[in-house]
């Protein structure tokens, strides 16, 4: 993975105070977020961490017990709100027109949120490892899967040709999203979704649905 801002990662002010476990876990995580993105996760340093999350190194110990495995931890926190944000959008309306607008908007949204986890989800400079493939071909079947679903019941495709349609679906929002990140401000986001939907959508409502194909 690129860094995507070769400048170093400034260490916090001052120590925090005690929290709860559950709390210093996640500032750990927004920590680790910043320096990986930052710098990749091979030139980063526990130190780095320790330092940019305002407490010594035994207490980021305490919670992880080495920069693989806090890495492991946070690829999945951002796989899981990945494939949460598309299944949402399947979810929350029963309008297909409006699911196919919600799952290329999550991917949009993804890219464009705050810190650039996405670049630990689709560029990682660890990709060779196995767990973090797993990880993120976990994520990406949650995805597809999800979509899937929706496509095999409205048109009764079988299993396989609802999960490829749907795999098309997804890797043309991401690359979309990600390519409409390096060029922001070009063209806004609602624009951006708005034509990349009308694009998918023009492919997948070709396909009649299965109520329609039933009264023919």
């Amino acid at each position: 993975m690129q860094p995507s801002r070769p400048v170093p990662v400034p260490p916090a002010a001052r120590r925090t105070s005690r929290l709860p476990r559950s709390a210093r876990r996640l500032q750990l995580l927004r920590a680790a977020q910043d320096v990986f993105v930052a710098q990749g996760f091979h030139a980063a340093a526990m130190d780095d961490i320790a330092d940019r999350a305002g407490v010594s190194k035994p207490v980021l110990y305490q919670h992880f017990p080495g920069k693989r495995e806090l890495y492991l931890a946070l690829l999945e926190q951002q796989v899981d709100e990945l494939s949460d944000r598309v299944s949402q959008a399947m979810a929350g309306t029963e309008d297909n027109r409006t699911r196919v607008d919600g799952a290329v908007g999550a991917y949009f949204d993804f890219v464009d949120a705050e810190g650039e986890a996405f670049r630990l989800v689709f560029e990682s400079d660890l990709r060779n490892d196995p767990d973090v493939r797993r990880l993120a071909d976990r994520g990406a079947l949650a995805c597809i899967e999800a979509i899937a679903e929706v496509i095999a019941v409205d048109t009764g495709a079988d299993p396989e040709r609802a999960l490829l349609l749907s795999a098309g679906l997804t890797g043309l929002a991401e690359n979309s999203a990600r390519w409409w990140l390096a060029r922001k401000g070009t063209v806004s986001r609602d624009e951006a979704v708005s034509l990349m939907s009308a694009l998918a959508w023009r492919g997948i409502s070709g396909f009649p649905r299965r109520d329609d194909a039933d009264d023919a």
